[in-house]
């Protein structure tokens, strides 16, 4: 996936059939989805692919155990589908875990199996498995730092895990291999209209400076939190339609929490779910859900938020946690759809919305990581429907994202690349350098910083070491410390210079105070 390739394809297409705004989960999924029905098909991405929302999830694939509890049986149902080919179709990103629910009075283990066992019901023939119960003893063998005390026992199923921000880089190659053009780093300033219809949109490529008008039959607003200010492009009077949200989570060491599992808090005092979820060798701990009235492409967690998440874990370990423990802290913000007289984010809900315009501009928003195909089809079927493109047959519910492999070993640290892995090893062999660490804290090795910049268009220091590999997930302490590493092996790959270099880290390293515990 080469960008300066991308730019030529921009500057070559006189008319694209589909304009995309937005390379998040929704956007990529519509690129997939236009481009494989045979579509010229276009996605422009203001910053980097996954940057904002789409990055910072729970890192589950699941159909949402607590919109079931809520009634919501039509969204549950479609994301467990969705749940099912998102494991079939991207078997090295996404793959199924335990959970277990801690049960603490005889009750809750039937009340909690029975829930869950129709969870399982809905999932139909994509099922993962069968809920079972687990005595006192057997739920400590898998969660040894349970606190043990007026346990009773739990409850375990199964659920979907992936790694957010590599799933989005393999959409973006899936719809390049169907001969869809993707650029990151190109905003969209402002959209073009022939009497009352759009006709087109005028981007900027933010690397360059250069400014492109672009035409096309139909454009898809994309853009999760930024939503709002795009649809203003097209009526400047509109009227907001997002409530934002703010999730936040805490990453700490395995020794805290070791094993397989994951722990799933059915309650938290603001009537929440909380996960304990492991993660590339480490534990994710969230989520919150807290109101926030600014859009930020990299938002900062709250003290209170992240006490919130430390009391409510450490009432369910026997080994404490404390500030010092946390090796990483991010927060996400949540495009959620307003409904008139609530301001309670927690209880809107996460089905999508999909709208259309009197210009003609398609808008989707809403919904959640694990119904990112079906959201992309609902957007292409509407953005053809409305402009009169020829209808052509979703095939995506078949297709095998880039880097599929069957054979994928979660013991090999390559493993997330799927079958791109080979590409990484023969570097290795290649330039033997190439083999040795970032840091000895994290895992990744340069040569995958030479891979990302070659072949997976990351073009800052940000972009390797926040979502390219995970590094500033897993500990932002040692990502700042690679910085200048990763810096100096990309420099020479873009053709820059040390000056380039020093603004890097400076700049990764700004963003990344904000994943420290200060």
């Amino acid at each position: 996936m080469s960008r300066s390739h991308m730019l030529r394809q921009l500057e070559e297409v006189a008319l694209w059939d589909i304009v995309i705004i937005g390379g998040g989960a929704t956007g990529l999924g519509a690129a997939v989805d236009a481009a494989s029905r045979g579509y010229k098909t276009l996605l422009l991405e203001q910053s980097d692919f996954a940057k904002g929302t789409s990055s910072r999830s729970t890192k589950l694939v699941h159909g949402g155990v607590r919109y079931l509890a809520q009634g919501n049986v039509k969204l549950v149902r479609e994301a467990l589908r969705e749940r099912g080919l998102m494991l079939k179709n991207a078997p090295h990103v996404c793959h199924n875990i335990s959970f277990i629910i801690p049960s603490f009075h005889w009750w809750q283990k039937w009340y909690y199996s029975i829930g869950l066992s129709a969870y399982d019901l809905l999932a139909g023939k994509l099922s993962l498995g069968r809920t079972t119960l687990l005595s006192k003893r057997n739920t400590l063998e898998r969660m040894p730092t349970l606190v043990s005390r007026k346990l009773n026992g739990g409850v375990q199923y199964k659920d979907g895990q992936f790694d957010d921000a590599r799933l989005a880089v393999n959409l973006a190659q899936t719809a390049e291999t169907y001969g869809g053009v993707l650029l990151n780093y190109c905003k969209v300033t402002s959209l073009t209209k022939t009497g009352t219809r759009l006709s087109g949109l005028v981007a900027r490529d933010l690397v360059s400076g250069s400014e492109f008008n672009i035409r096309c039959k139909t454009i898809v607003n994309a853009t999760g939190i930024f939503t709002d200010s795009v649809m203003r492009l097209d009526e400047t009077e509109h009227e907001p339609i997002v409530s934002l949200s703010q999730g936040v989570h805490i990453v700490i060491d395995k020794k805290h929490f070791p094993g397989h599992t994951a722990l799933m808090i059915p309650k938290t005092d603001d009537n929440r779910v909380l996960f304990a979820v492991p993660w590339h060798d480490k534990i994710v701990v969230g989520t919150t859900d807290t109101p926030v009235g600014e859009t930020s492409l990299d938002p900062v967690p709250l003290q209170e938020e992240i006490d919130f998440i430390i009391q409510h874990i450490n009432r369910y370990l026997s080994t404490e946690i404390q500030s010092a423990d946390i090796r990483s802290v991010y927060a996400g913000l949540r495009p959620l759809v307003r409904i008139k007289g609530t301001n309670i984010t927690s209880i809107l809900p996460r089905d999508h919305t999909t709208i259309v315009s009197k210009g003609g501009m398609v808008t989707i928003t809403g919904g959640k990581w694990t119904t990112y195909r079906s959201m992309g089809k609902h957007a292409i079927d509407k953005a053809v429907a409305n402009c009169g493109l020829e209808k052509k047959t979703c095939i995506t519910e078949s297709i095998k994202i880039h880097g599929y492999s069957h054979e994928a070993d979660q013991n090999d640290p390559l493993f997330i690349y799927g079958s791109d892995a080979a590409g990484i090893r023969n570097l290795m062999e290649t330039d033997p350098s190439f083999s040795g660490l970032l840091h000895p804290g994290l895992p990744y090795t340069r040569a995958e910083v030479v891979w990302a910049t070659t072949n997976e268009m990351a073009l800052t220091v940000d972009d390797i070491l926040a979502r390219r590999t995970r590094a500033l997930f897993l500990d932002a302490a040692a990502s700042i410390e690679a910085a200048p590493l990763v810096a100096s092996l990309m420099a020479p790959l873009l053709g820059k210079n040390s000056a380039w270099q020093m603004e890097q880290v400076s700049e990764f390293s700004a963003i990344a105070k904000n994943y420290l515990m200060h």
